[in-house]
């Protein structure tokens, strides 16, 4: 089995900025593309910022500037360093990873359980 398990939710007042963790652990021979989605209550839940395994990266357009995701391979951890937060960016966030459990198997997706961030004076 593999879990993820997010962190670093909060609440922050505006300007502010917080710095979320998902971490995977488990059955896992590597890890593909790893991804933060968020939804606010009452929406969809959108794609924030995604990176490969090579560390290439896509944002939103409205968190462009403002949020930066990286991981670490090594640690099967990816991170979002969010800066300048917005009352709009009120969320659960959530990762997905893309993760193969062994050589012989496929990728399949996996979820963590969210945390909440709230940007609020």
């Amino acid at each position: 089995q593999v879990q993820l398990v997010e962190s670093g939710g909060g609440l922050v007042q505006p300007g502010g900025s917080l710095r979320l963790s998902c971490a995977a652990s488990g059955s896992i021979f590597g890890i593909n593309a790893m991804t933060w989605y968020r939804q606010a209550p009452g929406q969809q839940r959108d794609l924030v910022a995604t990176i490969t395994y090579g560390g290439s990266t896509n944002y939103a357009d409205s968190v462009k500037g403002r949020f930066t995701i990286s991981r670490d391979n090594g640690k099967n951890t990816v991170y979002l360093q969010m800066n300048n937060l917005k009352p709009d960016d009120t969320a659960v966030y959530s990762c997905n990873a893309v993760v193969r459990r062994s050589l012989y198997s496929n990728f399949k997706d996996y979820w963590g359980l969210g945390t909440r961030v709230t940007v609020s004076s």
